[in-house]
């Protein structure tokens, strides 16, 4: 339970110290990808100007932030990727309002008894991902945890690349669902962001907001904890290769992970074929590490082009990568398809991968975000004009397509898809 009194619970730091305005700015809706594209002296400026309209909305009062329903945004100057948010806050009447989320929209708060906006949504209550496309996991509130007015709501949020779990008044509102990127639905959320608090019409008061950036490992037991609920099996006893065969030699079991041998290659793969299915694993790159998932593999030939697809292995950020074709970088359908870039922890780290192969489609989810959504079926531009014969494939192995880099693989286990 977290402390009152802007005083953070063990583990949290507290974003209002209850005095001030220390660690905020101001800044309305607006584009973050404009906002990076601006100078330091375009911000400065701009700081400036909205500050200046702030303060005239925005009060402190009895360790309470107050907004009287108009201005910019309440603005972080941190940034934050994967996150646990405590935050307090109390509406009055028609009061619409929300919680921006790496800077964008939106946590979403207003008045559950305003008929007028039941046609929006609002009688199914607060704390949603309103922003998300209509029918979305997590666009409407799972139950209605609102309080009666006058009353102090708490929200808690995780946030682990872009899924979302948000609890309202200490009920489960939003699970895991994934919060699309509003300024542009082509494209994941960001990696990180400044949080914001909404100023939409009607008084509204904030207390006690707390955060707690989430480590990796801690991030990857979030993503994965209903493993054996979700009827995943593991495909990997973290012992031998025992149920994997191919390139054998070039493998070895090191503490708990499959690891290609420096120096070789070749593919290691499942002794089981499979159809659809869903794959969790979590790896972990080398300095300019390089290996890949061969999908729907045959048993023979390079998998990248005799199986559905290699989905790429790679440091994308090391100097020998920096002149890749799209189709190269991690996550991608390798020649056919790019994934999207910038949500792979540095070498060394331990990554999270989630893949869904279902027919033609290839579905990639890397620590949290999806960066990869395609279907195979559809591809008629090839890297160097060089065909996938295999990419129509139905069924085959899994496996790892090592290329001479001690890429690590653990925690590995496959859910059959009918």
């Amino acid at each position: 339970m977290a402390q009152e009194n802007n005083q953070p619970p063990p583990g949290f730091r507290a974003l209002f110290n209850g005095r001030d305005f220390s660690g905020w700015f101001a800044l309305p809706h607006f584009d973050p990808r404009k906002w990076k594209e601006m100078s330091d002296e375009e911000r400065r400026q701009r700081k400036e100007a909205e500050w200046a309209e702030a303060v005239k909305h925005w009060r402190i009062e009895n360790g309470e932030l107050v907004n009287d329903g108009q201005g910019p945004y309440l603005t972080t100057e941190e940034e934050f990727g994967d996150i646990e948010l405590w935050i307090d806050y109390k509406t009055v009447p028609r009061a619409d309002s929300g919680i921006y989320l790496r800077a964008t929209p939106q946590v979403q708060i207003w008045d559950p008894t305003e008929e007028a906006k039941f046609r929006l949504g609002a009688d199914k209550g607060s704390g949603g991902l309103w922003n998300n496309s209509p029918g979305a996991p997590g666009k409407d509130p799972l139950v209605k945890a609102d309080k009666p007015f006058g009353e102090w709501n708490r929200f808690r949020i995780i946030q682990v690349g872009a899924r979302t779990w948000v609890w309202l008044n200490d009920q489960l509102v939003v699970d895991g669902a994934i919060m699309e990127n509003y300024w542009d639905r082509s494209r994941p959320l960001f990696p990180r962001g400044f949080i914001q608090l909404q100023t939409h019409g009607g008084e509204i008061r904030w207390r006690n907001i707390f955060v707690r950036e989430i480590p990796p490992d801690e991030a990857i037991r979030i993503l994965r904890r209903d493993d054996a609920q979700a009827g995943f099996t593991p495909i990997f006893d973290g012992k031998t290769l025992e149920g994997w065969q191919g390139a054998t030699d070039s493998y070895e079991v090191k503490d708990g992970a499959i690891v290609c041998k420096p120096g070789k290659g070749g593919t290691l793969y499942t002794t089981k074929e499979y159809g659809d299915f869903i794959v969790r694993l979590e790896f972990r790159l080398p300095p300019g590490g390089n290996n890949g998932l061969a999908i729907r593999y045959p048993g023979e030939g390079d998998p990248a082009y005799s199986g559905m697809c290699e989905l790429q292995v790679l440091d994308n950020e090391h100097p020998r990568y920096a002149r890749l074709d799209p189709r190269q970088y991690h996550g991608s359908a390798y020649g056919m398809v790019a994934a999207h870039r910038g949500y792979l922890r540095p070498a060394g780290q331990w990554n999270y991968q989630e893949v869904t192969v279902k027919g033609s489609t290839v579905r990639v989810e890397l620590n949290g975000t999806v960066i990869l959504d395609a279907d195979l079926s559809k591809v008629t531009e090839f890297m160097g004009n060089r065909p996938h014969p295999g990419k129509d494939r139905t069924r085959g192995y899994f496996g790892f397509a090592g290329h001479s880099d001690p890429v690590e693989f653990r925690h590995i286990s496959i859910k059959e898809l009918e």
